[in-house]
């Protein structure tokens, strides 16, 4: 058995050091391992018959505890040490027959133990001969902490948002950054913290700053409610100074090829209204009163239609940053709804109307003059609609049915299904006013009210369906698709690309989303040929802490994520440049 000294020694160097309580365990096992050993061996000289004595063992060479605890302590300082840890042990053994209670205490415990460890440390630096250097702590990123102090901001937006003059920035700290615009030089921004904090300075306290503001949001409200004065203004100035609006590449506005056809549609079906209301006050012919009614249907529709197209060719504003282009398609869907509730409507109900309470007919001349003078001007303006269509599919490369179902143009396809359903609709309505003078009956010319109200709800079903699809959002043609793709996964810089979406904004304009899984290799190379390899040799050869290191490497990590927001604006330009119809391109970064 180990001595008391040994049992006190092992509860005070517990909790040493990790190198001390290793040595101790390690001698502790090699004890016992010998002692085995050691027994085993008396037992086998016992047992074994030979003639040969078999020589000795010899036993394990018996080591002190303070050697076995505290290895590195110099010689003159063991004994002192050793007196020490035998004062405790004796403490607790009975003396005299009583028995001294003594509790080991806390305090001088953790003093004996901050003695060993420190002159073990001694011995260290002495054994080395120089101190051990103390390696700074490097700062880690924390992911939960708030990164506004570390924000940048733009000088607009300090005076937009904390009210600051140009002069209140001409002492702040400000750097330059690569600018959010392609082709654009790089833009002057400033620390967020130090833009709060000369505010505060300004305007003496957070509530006056955010009264200060409330104060002028109300003011640039007030000017808001006369915006849309300002903009004709300078529309009309931008006109007199010889400067065209901006708008889409194909259309502009009522004055473009679809505007055209729909004022021109707006004037024919206004003026066949007029005669058609003669024409059935004088015959009170129900199919008579149906055209009338489809007539006035379609003026109203495309009165819509015309306002529509121009307001889709508005500029965008910060209410509406992607612009106004699907105004098209909610013109042409007010209008498919108009013509299923006005003209389906009151055409079958007056066809209904008129077989349970038939009414004798009058004379049908004025009818049928005005039905012919109708056939001629809405063919007139079908034929008009139908080249503009013809026209539009052969710019874009497709059939006059895909053209007409995916609804590119759906202002110009409304008028084109409007005066196809009048075409068929004024030659129903003849045939039945024809049918009804023949036999001198009602009937048939009701049966025509309904039959032309059948086809209006056709038409406008089909008007719905087509715009509804275009609002909630619809794919480019997957053709076209692919060669936008084609044309991404060409890059030098994309491995791949995920998740591509490409929706059809109207006015023949295409807005790209993709997702590009980006090689970093590449990017480190075409950043690498911009610089001087062998002064960053050099440099790094210098380093002599781990501190060198890091600013170098946040130095030009800063740099590389630069370069690969300008690769983005080169891939986008380029992407524009070969697809003129991308007008939003969003590229993420895996």
């Amino acid at each position: 058995m180990f001595p008391r000294s040994y049992s006190l020694a092992k509860q005070l160097c517990h909790k040493c050091e990790y190198s001390c309580l290793v040595n101790f365990r390690v001698a502790k096992r090699n004890y016992v391992v010998y002692d085995k050993y050691f027994n085993l061996a008396k037992c086998l000289r016992r047992n074994l018959s030979s003639t040969k004595k078999p020589e000795p063992l010899e036993k394990p060479k018996k080591q002190a505890i303070i050697d076995v605890i505290a290895p590195k302590i110099r010689e003159g300082e063991k004994d002192t040490l050793l007196k020490d840890i035998k004062e405790k042990s004796l403490e607790g053994v009975n003396v005299g027959g009583k028995k001294k209670e003594a509790p080991v205490a806390a305090e001088p415990i953790a003093k004996l133990k901050e003695k060993i460890l420190h002159k073990q440390q001694g011995s260290a630096e002495d054994v080395a001969g120089v101190p051990t250097p103390q390696q700074k702590k490097r700062k880690r990123v924390d992911f939960t902490a708030s990164s506004l102090e570390r924000n940048f901001i733009t000088p607009v937006r300090a005076m937009s948002d904390f009210l600051l003059k140009p002069s209140d920035l001409e002492t702040l700290p400000k750097t330059k950054r690569r600018s959010p615009y392609e082709a654009e030089p790089p833009i002057t921004v400033y620390w967020r913290r130090d833009v709060e904090a000369k505010a505060l300075q300004v305007w003496g306290s957070r509530e006056n700053l955010i009264k200060e503001c409330i104060k002028r949001d109300i003011e640039r409200k007030k000017y808001q409610q006369n915006i849309f004065t300002v903009k004709r203004r300078l529309r009309d100035y931008r006109r007199e100074m010889g400067k065209s609006v901006e708008a889409a590449d194909v259309e502009s506005g009522l004055m473009g090829r679809s505007g055209k056809v729909v004022l021109m549609a707006v004037g024919i079906n206004s003026m066949n209204f007029l005669f058609k209301l003669g024409a059935w006050i004088l015959t009170g012919s129900h199919s008579m009163f149906s055209e009338c009614i489809h007539s006035l249907a379609d003026t109203i529709n495309q009165l819509i239609l015309a306002y529509g197209i121009h307001k889709s060719v508005q500029i965008a504003d910060s209410n509406h940053p992607y612009g106004y282009t699907n105004m098209k398609y909610v013109a042409s869907l007010i209008s498919g709804v108009g013509i299923f509730c006005v003209g389906t409507g009151l055409s079958i109900y007056h066809g209904i109307s008129g077989l349970i309470d038939p009414q004798p007919i009058e004379d049908l001349f004025w009818g049928y003059f005005v039905l012919g003078g109708s056939l001629i001007s809405e063919g007139a303006t079908w034929y008009v609609a139908f080249m503009s269509v013809r026209k539009g599919a052969q710019e874009n490369n497709m059939s006059i049915k895909d053209y007409i179902f995916r609804g590119q143009d759906p202002s110009v396809n409304v008028v084109l299904l409007e005066d196809a359903a009048a075409v068929i609709g004024v030659t129903v309505a003849a045939t039945c006013m024809g049918i009804s003078s023949l036999l001198n009956s009602p009937i048939p010319d009701a049966m025509g009210s309904i039959l032309v109200g059948g086809i209006l709800g056709t038409v406008a079903s089909f008007i719905i369906y087509t715009n509804v699809a275009a609002l909630v959002g619809r794919s480019i043609p997957q053709e076209n698709l692919d060669k936008i793709n084609s044309e991404l996964e060409s890059d030098v810089m994309i491995r791949a690309i995920h998740d591509v979406k490409g929706i059809d904004m109207g006015n023949y304009l295409v807005r790209y989303k993709a997702e590009m899984d980006f090689d970093g290799r590449e990017l480190t190379r075409a950043y690498l040929d911009k610089e001087d390899l062998n002064n960053l040799l050099e440099e790094v050869r210098k380093f002599e802490n781990i501190d060198q290191l890091e600013e170098f490497m946040l130095k030009h990590g800063e740099a590389i994520v630069d370069m690969l927001g300008g690769e983005i604006d080169r891939i986008e330009m380029k992407l524009r440049k070969k697809h003129p119809e991308i007008r939003h391109c969003d590229l993420e970064i895996l």
